[in-house]
């Protein structure tokens, strides 16, 4: 009986919030756009593609229920968006352009506001700027918290809505 009641209060916990659940690092995608170089000029183009990606990818990426529904529509629109940022790249007077992939790759322990994310092998939509050996942006995809069309994230708890329902 104890039992029961220590796992109806941890519930309650978790319904107002107090404590959060993680996911395992197999649940995410995370995003990594990586500049030609340090330089001033190749930094700054790597925040404007950055947001003409968060732009361009919110409207298809958003409202995916999985993991592997965002690598889908992402596979789907790797050409475009290709395109897309080489010709931004074009306009803006680099002569270079991107390599689009999805990898498992190595990434350092990283905190957006309460979620953080331990250093480990994640899976990651990789853009390489020309040569991609500069300083780095590197967000989430999956669950939307950088791919969003509004900048107020909210997370869903999966067992408030099964209570709800009871």
């Amino acid at each position: 009986m104890k039992k029961m009641g220590l796992v109806l209060m941890c519930l309650l916990v978790i319904l107002l919030g107090g404590c959060s659940l993680s996911l395992s690092n197999d649940s995410y995608l995370r995003v990594h756009i990586r500049a030609n170089s340090n330089s001033a000029q190749d930094q700054s183009i790597k925040y404007e593609v950055k947001n003409l990606c968060v732009e361009y990818l919110s409207e298809y990426v958003v409202d995916c229920k999985s993991k592997q529904d965002v690598i889908n529509v992402l596979n789907q629109k790797n050409e475009q968006l290709t395109s897309l940022i080489n010709e931004y790249l074009l306009s803006k007077g680099f002569c270079y352009g991107c390599n689009i992939s999805i990898n498992n790759e190595f990434f350092p322990t990283r905190t957006y506001g309460d979620l953080t994310l331990k250093q480990d092998y994640y899976d990651a939509l990789i853009i390489n700027l020309g040569s991609g050996k500069g300083d780095n942006w590197w967000c989430v995809v999956y669950p939307a918290l950088c791919f969003n069309n509004n900048t107020n994230v909210v997370y869903k708890s999966k067992i408030k809505e099964i209570l709800s329902k009871i």
